[in-house]
């Protein structure tokens, strides 16, 4: 590089951080020339006001790594900074921070994170403002775990050689103060109440006030991450947690306006996106995750009472444009134990939902975007530990990951985003990696440009 081609500044810095860091020459995870043959996964999605730098968002993923005590419980620390600004550094359009509970019972483990005090504001803003300094857009999750809560970590539990361990008060548990549509022993997430062998604690039924008092703290932690900078919400209605066990008429048996017919079974779902969109700007993004289907239609509880299944979501979907939901992240399972489906040994599963409710969305000609998780399974069931199963295998999760979103010659996507979450725990650089396979010629982050892949 000639002296007349050295920024004047030097190395510029990312500006408004009280701290240093050098401004990328280009975007991370960005094509240099975009053309009309860059595959639709790295292409920008506008959100309202935001725009997404490319398709491939990462995952809200349970860490376990936040004080279950004292001061800073529930902040988040330098390791969400390390782990989260690193996918952020390598690519990725959207990084979330994972399930942060609007209530302290709200909370899946004591060491999970919180945003019911405003004194945990400043933990999501220095990580949101790392995240953002890469050029990626950050993402929050706001979560109420229901009768999934106060449970240890679960690499603590598994040298119990159990799935699920409860948290007593000693371990900063909640014993007393777990809650659900229901409450009582055999409505234990497990079914076994207090059973020695059981993992979860027997919930409280939630009152009327009580069930209006987590329509309020959800909008109240929504406030709060608006102030820390965050960029796009997303609402967890999935995977067993409070919102998904009002919504199931297996998990919710209540007899008032929140139980009985679909109405009142999504009433709180529908308050809590109401009071969420009320406290946030109207230009910022709203995301909700569902489980699409929990699996139960062929047990008996499911043919006694009815489940929450694909025809219910699309239901549920048709209503969320109005509602300002702006995409819909599309999983599955986790609210019964008797669920018919091993998640981790099918395929596109849920790829073939998210698709469905899409076109289904399309007929109705309502907008609502949708994002698929769970793509990449076939190809990690695929690996090999060898290099040359390694090499093969980020091969088919690339051309999956394409086409997904692939809108060329006049194709119809699946899915307008994929989530991605393990995946980027065993290489933060996937975005970099897809791209390489894909023949995509993206940005790298500054400081790793002497290591980037060889063009192809």
């Amino acid at each position: 590089m000639s002296s007349t081609s050295v920024p004047k500044d030097g190395n510029p810095a990312v500006p408004n951080l009280p701290y240093f860091t050098p401004q990328h020459a280009a975007d991370p995870g960005v094509p240099f020339t975009p053309s009309s043959g860059t595959p639709t996964l790295f292409t920008p999605l506008k959100i309202r006001s935001k725009t997404l730098r490319n398709r491939i968002i990462v995952a809200p993923m349970c860490q376990y790594s936040t004080a279950a005590s004292g001061p800073d419980i529930g902040k988040l620390t330098d390791y969400h900074v390390a782990t989260l600004g690193h996918y952020a550094l390598k690519g990725a359009g959207l990084v979330f921070i994972e399930a942060t509970g609007v209530q302290p019972n709200g909370r899946i483990t004591p060491n999970c994170p919180g945003l019911w005090s405003d004194a945990q504001t400043e933990s999501v803003k220095r990580v949101s403002d790392f995240i953002k300094s890469q050029g990626a857009l950050s993402g929050i999750q706001l979560a109420h775990a229901g009768r999934k809560s106060s449970t240890i970590p679960p690499w603590i539990a598994a040298s119990f050689n159990k799935p699920s361990v409860r948290a007593s008060k000693q371990a900063g548990g909640w014993p007393d103060d777990v809650v659900g549509p229901m409450g009582g022993p055999e409505n234990s997430w497990d079914g076994k109440g207090l059973a020695e062998d059981g993992g979860f604690y027997p919930p409280r039924q939630l009152t009327i006030s009580d069930i209006q008092e987590t329509v309020s703290a959800f909008a109240q932690s929504a406030r709060r991450a608006v102030e820390a900078g965050i960029d796009v919400i997303e609402i967890h209605a999935a995977h067993g947690y409070l919102i998904h066990q009002f919504l199931s008429p297996i998990t919710n048996q209540r007899t008032d306006q929140y139980g009985g017919s679909f109405e009142n079974r999504t009433r709180l779902l529908v308050e809590v996106i109401e009071a969420v969109r009320a406290q946030i700007p109207t230009d910022m993004p709203l995301f909700l995750r569902v489980s699409s289907t929990e699996w139960m239609e062929e047990t008996d509880l499911g043919k006694r009472y009815g489940s929450w299944d694909v025809e219910s979501t699309m239901q549920l979907s048709r209503q969320l444009p109005a509602l300002g939901v702006d995409l819909l992240d599309v999983s599955s399972g986790g609210n019964h134990p008797q669920q018919r489906i091993n998640m981790f040994s099918s395929k596109d599963y849920q790829t073939k939902i998210a698709n469905q409710i899409r076109q289904m969305m399309k007929t109705h000609q309502l907008k609502l975007l949708i994002g698929a998780v769970g793509l990449i399974t076939e190809a990690e069931q695929a690996r090999d530990i060898v290099e040359d199963g390694l090499d093969k295998s980020i091969g088919e999760e690339a051309t999956a990951a394409k086409e997904m979103t692939d809108t060329s010659g006049g194709k119809e996507p699946m899915a307008d985003v994929i989530l991605v979450a393990r995946q980027f725990m065993r290489e933060p650089e996937w975005v970099l990696k897809v791209a390489w396979k894909l023949g995509v010629d993206v940005a790298w982050p500054s400081q790793f440009l002497r290591v980037r892949f060889p063009k192809i």
